[in-house]
């Protein structure tokens, strides 16, 4: 019985050597950071050009940040205050711009969400040449604002642009003033949006409509459901996670709109298509007050998020 006990203790449970317990936490606490490795590059990124320019901002925006004074001094809250107060100087301005902003997002994001749609449906369907229409649509949105700009800044002009040639060949006006007059210079600035931008979101529907099951319009059809009752009840429930994404990048991506209207309109006609951030850079870069422009975009992204969060509850509510 003693043999037996001694045996049992000379291959009991041991602890293992200093040196391999020792290899062994080495091991595992590589094991737990090598996750935060793989994430380290995205995070340096993150840090050094996303959370820190907020910072930053902020820290300006309570500031008289003033580029050609030697003193910033620290005023708090009055950058914002002079943004709501009627007697400052910048609130006139301001609140023009977030007019103007909301007045291209307004008449630029349904369209930017149900012309894609459409096409994105018609390019789901078999036809020859299905892949050349798919990317002669998406071709647009390489380009950059830059060119969009300036080639419909040409096309568009009112006395030499090829858009009033056209018109006036087949009888009709030929001297609409697209960039220089309301509501022309809204209807130049959707278009042209329209046209550059809704070649992506058709992408991001084509991939959502590639996602529903095939079975669930096999099973409608062979219920006698009719087509409007098919995209109704199958295609719409099916790509609500991809609306949603859709419209919240849409809305978020109109409301910054700057490009379309510093070259095409030039904020004209006077500065009714001057969008916000077109003062927020004016603000900063041609009038050196950082402090306020700082202010105007920590309340501008303040205004998004509200949006944003808006419309994730609204179809969160809808999805239950």
């Amino acid at each position: 019985m003693a043999d037996v006990i001694e045996v049992g203790a000379a291959r009991g449970d041991a602890p293992p050597p200093a040196g391999r317990a020792r290899r062994r936490g080495v091991t595992e606490r590589g094991h737990r950071a090598t996750p935060y490795l793989f994430l380290a590059p995205y995070l340096v990124l993150f840090l050094v050009f996303g959370l820190a320019p907020i910072l930053f901002g902020v820290w300006f925006s309570l500031h008289q940040w003033d580029l050609q004074l030697p003193n910033r001094p620290f005023v708090g809250l009055e950058n914002y205050r002079d943004l709501f107060s009627s007697d400052s100087a910048d609130y006139a301005d301001w609140w023009a711009a977030v007019r103007a902003t909301a007045i291209f997002t307004v008449l630029s994001v349904p369209l930017l969400v149900v012309v894609p749609l459409g096409l994105a449906l018609l390019l789901n369907e078999k036809f020859p040449g299905r892949t050349f229409f798919r990317a002669a649509f998406f071709a647009p949105y390489v380009l950059g604002v830059a060119v969009i700009g300036l080639l419909w800044r040409f096309l568009l002009d009112a006395n030499l642009g090829l858009v009033n040639r056209l018109l006036g060949a087949v009888g009709l006006p030929a001297d609409t003033p697209w960039v220089t007059d309301v509501p022309w210079a809204w209807v130049s600035l959707v278009g042209v949006t329209v046209w550059w931008t809704c070649g992506f979101n058709a992408v991001i529907y084509l991939a959502g409509l590639q996602d529903i099951p095939a079975e669930l319009y096999e099973a409608a059809r062979v219920d006698g459901a009719s087509a409007w009752d098919r995209f109704r009840h199958v295609t719409l429930p099916g790509l609500r996670p991809v609306l949603l994404f859709v419209l919240t990048t849409t809305i978020l991506a109109s409301a910054n709109v700057f490009g379309q209207s510093f070259l095409i309109t030039q904020g004209a006609p006077g500065e009714q298509t001057r969008t916000v951030v077109w003062r927020i850079v004016d603000e900063g870069l041609r009038n050196y007050d950082v402090g306020q422009a700082s202010a105007m975009s920590v309340l501008f992204a303040l205004l998004l998020a509200v949006v944003s969060i808006v419309n994730f509850r609204l179809f969160r509510y809808r999805e239950d």
